[in-house]
């Protein structure tokens, strides 16, 4: 069996814009310096208190991190609920995970710095109910790049690392997948570069959806 580890922000959902206004209303109503798009899209993928920390030069576990993660908490939650905020599914992202589904020698996780109620809903929007076999979020894990969601979904479906392949959009998937040694897949249409994704490790970097799958089969030798 072989183990496909999808990350959510930036792989399967584009997520930046809801994002980005849920971090402007949490600095914004700290009375703090909004962060810049850019600054915001560089963090997508490490846990909640990390990524605010990094933006703030704070700790993740001072007072300030924590009054920032309750208000973007509650913003994202207000946002989520408007029509104008969605996080929209990256063409081709359906079409590829039930194409590997249907495969009998795939199993599909999700390793995410997203909440496990940030991936439910994400999960109750399009459908994608028992679709994944595990699910590791950052409300149980060290924020990436650290290679603990990675070591406990193997784990948990019992596969090896040889036989895993974890895909995302950022250098901190690519790290972790490397720490983790497993084989690292790159997407090009998320919110890094193709270089940083590939000085971060990335065995192979795909544009489109439909690359994904043909990547897969060379990384795995299936």
């Amino acid at each position: 069996m072989y183990l496909v580890l999808f990350d959510v922000d930036g792989t399967l959902v584009d997520s930046q814009n809801i994002i980005f206004e849920g971090m402007r209303r949490a600095f914004e109503g700290e009375g703090r310096p909004i962060p810049t798009r850019q600054a915001v899209l560089a963090i997508i993928g490490m846990s909640l208190p990390v990524a605010l920390a990094e933006l703030s030069g704070g700790d993740p576990d001072d007072a300030l991190t924590s009054a920032l993660v309750g208000r973007y908490k509650a913003a994202f939650h207000d946002l989520r609920l408007m029509a104008t905020h969605y996080e929209a599914l990256f063409p081709g992202a359906r079409e590829t995970l039930l194409a590997l589904k249907r495969r009998p020698d795939v199993i599909l996780g999700i390793a995410t710095g997203k909440s496990r109620r940030g991936v439910t809903a994400v999960i109750d929007t399009y459908g994608f109910d028992g679709l994944f076999a595990t699910i590791q979020t950052a409300d149980t894990h060290p924020s990436k790049p650290h290679p603990s969601m990675i070591v406990t979904a193997l784990a948990e479906v019992g596969v090896t690392p040889d036989k895993a392949v974890m895909v995302g959009d950022s250098s901190f998937d690519m790290e972790m997948a490397r720490a983790a040694g497993v084989h690292a897949l790159a997407v090009g249409w998320g919110y890094q570069s193709v270089a940083a994704l590939e000085a971060s490790g990335a065995h192979a970097v795909v544009d489109a959806f439909d690359e994904v799958e043909p990547a897969l089969a060379r990384l795995l030798n299936w």
